[in-house]
């Protein structure tokens, strides 16, 4: 068995650095992501004020402001985080000044819509300085009094979670009514922590209902990123052998944890306790998988579907279309390429059993298309090359050498 320890999750961290340079006073989060997304946040923090001190790896500490950002006037470039480029904008419209965002031509193109126009709505004025509701745009504010808002969710539950990072600190208490939202894990993960840093948040069903209080500041100890576990445990599903995650256990908050659940209907075996979660190896069924809610390890398992019995379909995954790049026909372009049977639709992917061969993955300097397909190189005879491998800088920069060295214990 091989114990792999992964780095925090960049989701978490993404809220925590928002949520402590919200708080009134000093936060220390321990164990925080350091890689390309989260250090763009951090440098973001520094632009609109913020003191933090990210000097070393397993602590960074921030000093929080309850009155939003200290900076009157700043310039943000957000480079490709998408959680930069759609909570800080949030953040700073809680403050009282003038503010610049630009972002990376990949997140240029991703949409802004639903964040720009719930801002607008509450007062907040927005100059796009490009395309409309793109990066980049200017953002003018006197603070925000809060009110009701209406959420379409389809694209991104990124956009609520922004709006709820901010409720607390409006002028009166923010409502939201939400349709369509996806990943809805990723929104339970928002509410949690925002608890966690003494804020009641009301759910009722799809409408959220948060009141004025203050962050408050505290330790917090930030868990393994299970979409980057993913790869980990997909490895053990696809060669043998068993791999543990400790800290990644049955009190994780991340819902990509139930990627381990999909494995385990493939013919995987898991134990999940609360220490952390264990995947061994199993002949893989194939099936149709809903992953919905867990799309950010669609390409992981898409990777592995060749080496199935009978065909995987994964289905309900259009806003994979939305991220970093077109995630379902890029996994669908690079099967292809090596030489699978692959059919796909608007929200789905179904992907036939086969023998791939090796070929050159076309990443579109997409870190999780990067990852995935490394471990379909694990079986596929001469391996698998890759036009960016550098792209993982953005959540997991020492990736491939740590996923060597864990594939080579696991074959021992």
């Amino acid at each position: 068995m091989v114990d792999i320890r992964i780095p925090g999750s960049k989701s978490i961290t993404a809220r925590a650095l928002f949520l402590a340079a919200a708080a009134d006073g000093e936060t220390r989060l321990s164990q925080p992501l350091r890689s390309d997304d989260t250090e763009a946040f951090a440098e973001g923090l520094r632009r609109l004020g913020y003191a933090v001190d990210s000097s070393r790896d397993d602590e960074w500490v921030i000093g929080g402001r309850a009155g939003g950002p200290p900076s009157a006037e700043a310039e943000v470039f957000c480079r490709d985080g998408a959680t930069t480029a759609r909570f800080l904008p949030a953040l700073a419209a809680t403050g009282r000044g003038s503010y610049r965002f630009d972002a990376s031509e990949q997140m240029r193109r991703r949409p802004m819509a639903p964040l720009t126009d719930a801002l607008t709505a509450l007062g907040v004025k927005i100059d796009f300085l490009g395309e409309p509701d793109h990066h980049p745009f200017a953002l003018s504010t006197t603070g925000i009094d809060g009110g009701a808002l209406t959420l379409d969710a389809s694209i991104s539950s990124q956009f609520l979670t922004a709006l709820l990072l901010l409720a607390p600190l409006t002028r009166k208490g923010l409502r939201i009514d939400v349709s369509d939202l996806v990943s809805v894990p990723y929104v339970g993960i928002t509410v949690a922590m925002m608890r966690s840093f003494g804020i009641e948040v009301d759910v009722d069903g799809s409408t959220y209902d948060v009141r004025p209080q203050v962050y408050r500041p505290q330790a917090y100890r930030i868990e393994p990123d299970a979409s980057s576990a993913s790869y980990f445990f997909a490895a053990a599903a696809l060669i043998g052998g068993e791999v543990t995650v400790p800290g990644l256990g049955s009190g994780a908050l991340q819902g990509d944890l139930a990627f381990v659940e999909v494995l385990e209907e493939m013919g995987a075996h898991v134990r999940i306790t609360p220490e952390g979660t264990t995947v061994r190896g199993g002949a893989l069924r194939g099936g149709t998988y809903n992953m919905r809610d867990i799309s950010d390890t669609m390409p992981t398992l898409a990777a592995i579907a060749p080496f199935a019995e009978a065909p995987t379909r994964i289905v309900d995954v259009y806003n994979t279309r939305l991220k970093e790049c077109d995630r379902l026909e890029a996994c669908a372009g690079n099967l292809r390429r090596m030489g699978i049977t692959v059919d796909t639709g608007r929200d789905w992917i179904e992907i036939h059993p086969g023998t791939p061969h090796t070929a050159e993955i076309e990443t579109f300097r997409d870190h999780r298309i990067a990852m995935a397909f490394s471990v379909a190189a694990l079986r596929v005879e001469g391996g698998l090359t890759f036009d960016d491998p550098g792209c993982v800088k953005k959540t997991f920069p020492d990736f491939h050498p740590v996923f060597a060295g864990f594939a080579a214990a696991l074959k021992s």
